[in-house]
């Protein structure tokens, strides 16, 4: 069983920047896909961002492109999601997510066989 514990969330203002962090552990190989999930209180869980299990490549959703970077260090089996220039409506729980790899990015979320418990982003103003 794979284990996926998120840090770095908290409170900021708008335009303000955070990188959260997700350590895997128990039966985790480098080659999993990873992605990063988030869900506002009312919403659906929604896409992010996904990184391949190299790293070569990346997808992020509309609404964060340009301001989002996912990234992965494989030998620390971390990835991280460095967000800038943060929004009110960036305001949800962020979720990281791992699947064996399928060979590319993966967008859809009931791909993903693990998740983390989440870690909470709040953007004042």
């Amino acid at each position: 069983q794979v284990q996926l514990v998120e840090s770095g969330g908290g409170l900021v203002q708008t335009g303000g920047s955070l990188r959260l962090s997700c350590v895997a552990s128990g039966r985790f190989f480098t080659n999993y896909d990873m992605g990063w999930f988030r869900q506002a209180p009312g919403k659906e869980r929604e896409f992010v961002a996904a990184i391949s299990w190299s790293g070569e490549s990346t997808y992020y959703s509309d609404s964060v492109n340009g301001r989002f970077t996912i990234s992965r260090i494989n030998y620390k089996n971390t990835v991280y999601l460095q967000m800038n220039s943060l929004k009110p409506e960036d305001t949800a729980v962020y979720y990281c997510a791992a699947v064996g790899t399928r060979g590319g990015v993966v967008r859809t979320l009931t791909e993903y066989d693990y998740w983390g418990q989440g870690t909470q982003v709040t953007v004042s103003s």
